[in-house]
């Protein structure tokens, strides 16, 4: 099969180095993001920016609509975004999430014969949801495996996930190294219309924390 890849794009701090990552290794990137019914659409604009940016062979926007579920103050209106660290799993968790996108993502990649996808999880300056973890990507690329046609007659499917063991400081430095801007990414929970950050939530927190521990000035675009 062709050495191209599909890139999990958020329009992130963290997704955008994992397609700056991939192009650096030669793949040919396929970009796929989702509106799941999240509280703004600044960070699918971005990633649409990114996107043509990073000139990838194609970018599609699947409509999930997780809001119709709720269960995650990223998709109620109704649960409250923390404006502070929260102990254990926090609401922004958006149930089932990752096992989701990467479902889209592997059937994308089977119709393009593809067998390489990408995603910029992290499990270490992260807000503790379950679904980054090396053993979810370990158990999801072995059911990728089991229950596709290009599995079952010998391909095999590799979830890659360069950022699991990096903390957010080194995830930037090594942007940085790849020439990545930070300025048109959007991280935060809450941002505004404009796309402008709100500081307080966890996503905030951590990307401030890490531009500051990687001693590189932070570009985001924060509400005043």
């Amino acid at each position: 099969m062709s050495k191209n890849a599909i890139i999990l794009l958020s329009g992130g701090l963290d997704s955008i180095t994992v397609l700056a990552l991939a192009k650096q290794q030669g793949f040919g990137c396929y970009a796929l993001s989702f509106d799941y019914g999240q509280r703004h659409n600044a960070e699918l604009n971005a990633a649409s920016e990114i996107a043509k940016l990073y000139q990838v062979i194609d970018h599609k926007i699947i409509n999930l609509g997780l809001g119709s579920i709720g269960g995650s103050a990223l998709t109620d209106q109704n649960i409250q975004v923390p404006d502070k660290l929260e102990e254990g799993i926090p609401v922004t968790y958006v149930p089932a999430r990752n096992t989701l996108f990467l479902a889209f993502a592997l059937g994308w990649a089977e119709v393009l014969k593809i067998t390489d996808i990408f995603i910029g999880v992290n499990a270490i300056d992260y807000s503790g949801y379950p679904d980054c973890r090396p053993e979810f990507i370990n158990a999801f690329q072995h059911l990728a495996n089991l229950a596709t046609k290009a599995g079952a007659e010998g391909e095999h499917f590799t979830i890659h996930t360069p950022l699991i063991s990096l903390s957010k400081a080194a995830i930037i430095k090594l942007g940085v190294e790849l020439g990545v801007d930070y300025a048109p990414t959007v991280s935060c929970y809450s941002a505004n219309s404009q796309g402008q950050a709100c500081r307080v939530c966890d996503a905030c927190r951590l990307r401030m924390i890490g531009f500051a521990e990687a001693g590189i000035p932070d570009p985001t675009r924060y509400q005043q």
